[in-house]
């Protein structure tokens, strides 16, 4: 199969959050099992781009109403990229230093109708074009309805939800920017009022996919108006759970680690890392440390979590390590937390990948107390890296951790978003810690979990080639 995934981010090009680490990773591992698979993206001004030579591909222009924009495709000149991977260029809309802004109808639409541009160019089209969240999210509805991409009618579309808080609606206003399509079809972009690309997307790809079964179900209920939505496209909708790239995430061989470790030589490994990491943010090493690794936002329950933290950070009994970014009374609050409780608090504010891998490394619990988790691909990291995760019972978290309660458990769960149940969490770790027979037996179980992308991209394999005569 020939294969094309749209995405507004691809590790390790461009990455806000999981969304990059499945882009990155899916299409390697549907090429390894015998397709043709690559990405379009966007051209973002970033670290990437600016080390990095390109070759051109292909040039034209779109048109958003009276507004016309040339554009460029270009390929990375980098051997290290498994996978061939295209991006849309557009000065004044899509070169800028950021994913995401304020204006993101508008630069998202031009990506997609360029991507488009340039797939009915090509003597042959892609047998399935894989849409992901919201910003690719009009691509089923211009490949069915849109007459300049008529050729693409008979294409089969799948989009994948990697989070459904985020839709891209905008107003009716703003039609004019479509490329034309039958009156009669309007119904298929409107919801509550706006056109909304992500229930677009629902209505009009073939098939919808999920980051996990557990999210489906969730989504079935509460979806931010979606609900409805949902449950009547039901039929077409699956829940896949996300892989992790055994490859990028081995602390055997993680070139990021100062202590590379495997099964045999975890603790000692692990041990290594958490010194390292606690002389750096001067924390006590002896005491069990708990990371956080995420966006600094309400759906992380990070408010929350700064509140338990400060509740039970005074009894000095563990230690902590922040690292994230996001609302910045949310970054205030944390930062005071470092300063407050100096020996037992640190954080770093923004986004460093370098110390994401060594956190996972030299934790011995992960926090992860989300108010909403699709999938969650922090708890797989830390399990690859034999730290224990203690999630709340949301979304994919249910779905990945068995909590230490049940016969071959390896993580904490607890039920609510709130102070108490993280705190109860909390001490329950600090307790477990207090076990080393235990904690030993625990975390070589957890470096035991195949959590690898090979099962979840046959599952997607599959699903292509229902639709494919």
């Amino acid at each position: 199969m020939n294969i094309l995934h749209l995405s507004a981010e691809c590790y390790p090009i461009a990455k806000v959050g999981g969304l990059a680490d499945v882009v990155g990773a899916l299409p390697k591992y549907q090429q390894r099992a015998g397709h043709a698979a690559r990405c379009i993206m966007p051209f973002y001004q970033n670290r990437y781009t600016e080390t990095h030579a390109f070759d051109p591909v292909f040039t034209g222009e779109i048109a958003l109403g009276e507004e016309s924009y040339p554009f460029s495709l270009l390929r990375p000149q980098d051997e290290n990229l498994e996978i061939e991977v295209l991006l849309v260029q557009i000065p004044g809309l899509l070169s800028t230093d950021h994913v995401y802004s304020s204006d993101d109808a508008k630069r998202f639409l031009a990506f997609s109708l360029a991507a488009l541009t340039w797939i009915i160019q090509q003597a042959t089209p892609p047998d399935v074009v894989h849409c992901h969240d919201h910003h690719t999210g009009l691509v089923p509805f211009l490949m069915s309805h849109s007459l300049p991409f008529a050729r693409l009618k008979n294409t089969p579309s799948v989009l994948t939800i990697h989070n459904a808080q985020y839709r891209g609606e905008f107003s009716w206003d703003r039609r004019h920017w479509l490329p034309e399509f039958p009156p009669e079809r309007a119904g298929l972009l409107d919801w509550d009022g706006q056109i909304n690309p992500l229930a677009a997307a629902i209505k009009c790809a073939w098939a919808v996919t999920t980051v996990s079964p557990g999210y489906l179900e969730e989504m079935k209920q509460q979806a931010r108006g979606l609900e409805h939505l949902i449950r009547h496209e039901q039929a077409k909708c699956r829940g896949i759970l996300n892989g992790v790239d055994f490859e990028v995430w081995d602390p055997e061989t993680d070139p990021y680690l100062p202590t590379n470790y495997r099964s045999a030589t975890v603790h000692a490994g692990k041990k290594a890392n958490k010194e390292w990491l606690c002389e750096q943010f001067q924390i006590d090493g002896t005491l069990p440390l708990f990371v956080f690794i995420g966006r600094l936002v309400y759906e992380k329950g990070a408010d929350v979590l700064a509140e338990a933290l400060a509740e039970t950070l005074p009894a000095q009994n563990f230690s902590v390590l922040l690292l994230g970014s996001g609302e910045p009374h949310l970054e205030a609050r944390l930062t005071a937390l470092k300063d407050r409780f100096p020996g037992h608090c640190g954080a770093y504010i923004g986004y460093n990948e370098e110390l994401a891998h060594r956190l996972y490394a030299g934790g011995d619990f992960l926090l992860m107390p989300s108010r909403v988790e699709p999938c969650g691909l922090n708890q797989m990291y830390a399990l690859r890296y034999g730290t224990l995760p203690i999630v709340r019972s949301v979304g994919g978290l249910k779905d990945t951790v068995v909590s230490i309660a049940e016969a071959g458990g390896f993580g904490i769960r607890h039920a609510e978003c709130s102070v108490s149940d993280i705190a109860t969490a909390i001490a329950q770790a600090r307790s477990l810690w207090s076990d080393p027979r235990r904690m030993k037996k625990l975390v070589r179980r957890t470096m035991a979990r195949d959590n690898s992308w090979e099962h979840s991209t046959k599952q997607y394999l599959q699903l292509y080639s229902s639709y494919i005569p």
